[in-house]
């Protein structure tokens, strides 16, 4: 019987990786095609063929290479990273939380870095763009650690609709601080941008200084992947199986923190990518985090940068925010999910 099981189960966790597999490989060249795409339009239509000429044969003097490489391929790449950092911060939290609303707008981490972005505007208005990652880090980290403190304050009472409700009075909070300091120091034209979501404003210095950021975090989050993994059993489980919780728990937070903190940073307050992509990923190659996390990463890239392609196609020459779009998705997805946990409970 014991023999049966773990054949049955070796047979799972081989077709699951094969599933991973095609989706890593069919995403990768999807993401590919729909950059190069992404790339080409926009207000002025560009042939694909002048796309590879720019990249490597740049001529400064003609228009289109220009906006290619100096407006377009900076926010196509900023897109992807930044679609891969919501999705994979969003699996990371629903895993050791074992809370599938999990995601770092509806925790108020958005908020919290959003709070952090318009104290930067308003009283250093001249720091650097490394600086204001760092703050966006600690107002994710101040939002993280007062929504679980409300969530906690009774043990018994931690439910996951607890912590979303939490989530949504610390963001609440934060969105309004934000919008009052924007207003009282005449600074809410520039922080009108990251309140909507966007990436129109993204250059290559945002890119290159982001990618090491969101690339580590990144790397650390497939890492810890197999203890996320133990992490969603419980913890009296992970703790019988020899794992240290509370480090694998710190170690996954600081990932989800840098991971959103950057994020809101270089785009705005972009929701629900970390909420839906996870629960797409978990059904097609099943709970194994060590598939869901790269898998994710993937398609919470094909997702964002589909969308910064419709808000710009929706209604030209005008740009739709991007968080307008993700949220259309996302809130119906939302009260699906409130409405399955309530039937849970």
């Amino acid at each position: 019987m014991v023999t049966e099981s773990v054949a049955t189960s070796s047979i799972i966790h081989k077709k699951n990786g094969m599933t991973t597999l095609l989706i890593m490989l069919g995403g990768s060249i999807a993401l590919l095609i729909l950059m190069a795409f992404s790339v080409a339009m926009g207000a002025k239509s560009i042939p694909l063929s002048m796309i590879w000429e720019a990249i490597f044969n740049l001529d400064r003097n003609n228009m289109s290479h220009m906006i290619i490489v100096d407006l377009r391929i900076p926010r196509v790449l900023a897109s992807a990273l930044v679609g891969a950092a919501f999705a994979v911060s969003g699996a990371v939290m629903q895993g050791i939380t074992r809370n599938p609303m999990a995601d770092s707008g509806l925790l108020g981490l958005n908020a919290g870095a959003g709070l952090a972005l318009a104290v930067c505007f308003a009283f250093f208005p001249q720091i650097g763009y490394s600086y204001i990652i760092v703050f966006s880090f600690i107002g994710a980290t101040i939002a993280y650690l007062l929504v679980n403190g409300i969530a906690m304050f009774r043990r018994s009472s931690a439910t996951p609709m607890r912590i979303v409700l939490a989530g949504a009075a610390v963001a609440a909070l934060f969105s309004a601080l934000s919008q009052g300091i924007a207003l009282y120091n005449k600074v809410s034209q520039n922080i009108m941008f990251w309140m909507a979501g966007g990436v129109a404003g993204c250059t290559w210095e945002q890119v290159i200084l982001m990618s090491p950021w969101i690339g580590l975090a990144l790397i650390s989050a497939i890492v810890l992947s197999r203890y996320i993994s133990l992490l969603n059993l419980g913890e009296d489980v992970a703790r019988g199986l020899g794992l240290n919780t509370r480090l694998i728990s710190l170690l996954c937070s600081l990932t989800v923190l840098v991971l959103a903190g950057t994020s809101v940073a270089a785009v705005g307050a972009v929701g629900f990518v970390g909420l839906v992509v996870p629960h797409v990923t978990r059904a097609l190659v099943g709970v194994d985090y060590r598939s869901i996390i790269p898998a994710s990463a993937v398609l919470g890239a094909i997702l964002m940068v589909s969308a910064d392609l419709g808000a710009r196609m929706l209604n030209p020459p005008l740009e739709t925010p991007v968080g307008v779009l993700t949220a259309l998705i996302g809130i119906p997805f939302f009260l699906y999910l409130a409405r399955r946990q309530r039937r849970a409970v």
